[in-house]
């Protein structure tokens, strides 16, 4: 079984160590994750708790061991591979994750740890006061069954002596030299199968666990961390359950890439389930990739394919990507089409028959409504795409080869539509997946294309791939 990764710790003579610049404690942020998560050995943190601070930032910037283990985190997490400690890398950095360190791929762990039986049993030791016991009971029961459904693993609760794997909740150092840190960052670990601590599935109990998206869903992380009792590492893959970075999410956890690592482990379930697993996360390089959605939200461009959306800033070199469902859980898996009204601050969200009012990143009460009370004949079941024109204060609304076009100040559909996309869009498809509006410019998509329309001239100046938005 591999070593358990030591952690640095700290003497805490604050008086004795100059204050940090921003820089400086960025690098440090950077240097406690390297060295937790990617086996970074030496730097900023071992000379500050000697004093050194003076020419930290020159000497550490300029380490080729620094470098490197930036690099390696950056590629498992599809940043731009800088080596520099960026706000991309810091932002994946900050965000709550599970404790064990990266392998590549999905993978397991080293030499292929397994257990050598398919009947593997569990006890639970203590409980969190968060939830009553029958919910945490349920929560690892479900979880255990996320992985039983795709293979012929068995799982039996014992409730004394020794079991394979050995649930507990605890904070800070909790007996295996593996500290948490408090709330909102290391949510919780787990070690490989094998003997003594092998299998055994830690949840920091400093955070508050729930069994809906209000905070940290214990069924999730359970059912991710029970993976790495199994033997399966972490996935690059943000679709997956086994990517390290919590994300809420509904329906059967499994991707087809955890399915693949797990299988390979144990092989199939001899009774296979009829069960849907996640779609891989889409590749934002694919030469062929479409959209569904595209809109503005506060000066930042949000992208919607499949369950994921990619969010661009103008200071964020590489584009985030992220579950839909993390952010606005109660929002469907499938965007059809989103226009933002930076007049009243609002972005609107178009699933099917509904649509959702976000103010910012939160939603507005009063949602769904249905898109018919915008006045849309009841033949209308869905919106294609949508956009607003900040210059004439009207959205336009595409619906298959037709759109009409929304009066924002007098809340209603204009007269004299639906009209044609075709007619009205010379050099146009008939159809458009997703719309937005940049300083007297449309830029449409559709399917794997990308056409930068001029409103004022009424053509179109130039097509490109629709995945260009995405610096491809």
């Amino acid at each position: 079984m591999f070593s358990l990764l030591l952690l640095l710790v700290l003497v805490p003579h604050s008086s004795a160590l100059p204050l940090l610049s921003k820089d400086e404690d960025q690098l440090l942020i950077a240097e406690k994750y390297l060295r937790r998560f990617y086996g970074l050995s030496t730097g900023l943190a071992t000379g500050l708790a000697t004093g050194l601070a003076t020419g930290l930032r020159s000497r550490h910037t300029s380490s080729n061991d620094f470098k490197t283990k930036i690099k390696e985190m950056q590629r498992f997490f599809k940043l731009k591979v800088t080596g520099k400690v960026d706000e991309a890398t810091l932002d994946v950095m900050k965000k709550p994750r599970c404790g064990v360190p990266e392998v590549r791929g999905y993978s397991h762990f080293p030499r292929d740890l397994k257990w050598g039986k398919n009947n593997v049993t569990f006890r639970i030791l203590n409980y969190t006061p968060d939830l009553v016991k029958s919910d945490v009971d349920r929560a690892i029961r479900r979880a255990l069954n996320v992985w039983s459904d795709v293979t012929p693993l068995t799982f039996h609760k014992l409730h004394e002596g020794n079991a394979d794997i050995m649930i507990s909740f605890g904070t800070k150092e909790h007996g295996d030299y593996n500290p948490f840190d408090g709330p909102n960052g290391l949510l919780a670990h787990a070690y490989p199968p094998g003997p003594g601590i092998g299998g055994d599935t830690h949840f920091d109990e400093e955070e508050h666990w729930t069994k809906d998206s209000s905070m940290y869903n214990l069924f999730i992380v359970a059912a991710h961390e029970l993976g790495h009792a199994l033997g399966m590492s972490h996935s690059s893959d943000p679709g997956a359950l086994m990517y390290p970075i919590y994300s809420y999410t509904t329906g059967y956890p499994l991707s087809e890439d955890d399915i693949e690592g797990i299988q390979d482990l144990y092989g199939p379930n001899p009774n296979p389930k009829k069960i849907k697993p996640k779609p891989d996360a889409p590749t934002k390089c694919d030469p062929m990739l479409s959209f569904d959605a595209v809109t503005e939200l506060r000066g930042e461009t949000i992208i919607f394919k499949d369950s994921f959306y990619w969010r661009l800033h103008p200071q964020m070199v590489e584009p985030e990507q992220t579950l839909i469902k993390s952010t606005w859980p109660s929002i469907p898996n499938k965007v059809d089409a989103a226009y933002e009204n930076p007049e009243k601050d609002l972005v609107i969200i178009f699933s099917g028959i509904r649509m959702w009012a976000l103010n910012g990143y939160n939603l507005v009460e009063g949602y769904p409504k249905y898109i018919h009370k915008l006045g849309l004949p009841k033949s209308i079941r869905k919106i294609d795409a949508a956009v607003h024109i900040r210059d004439t204060g009207k959205t336009l609304l595409f619906t298959e080869e037709d759109y009409w076009s929304f009066d924002e100040a007098a809340g209603k559909l204009d007269t004299g539509y639906p009209r044609s996309i075709e007619t009205d869009f010379p050099g146009m498809d008939d159809e458009v997946d997703a719309a937005v509006y940049h300083y007297g410019f449309l830029y449409f998509f559709h399917e794997h294309l990308q056409y930068e329309y001029s409103y004022t001239s009424k053509k179109v100046i130039r097509i490109l791939r629709a995945n260009s938005i995405l610096n491809c």
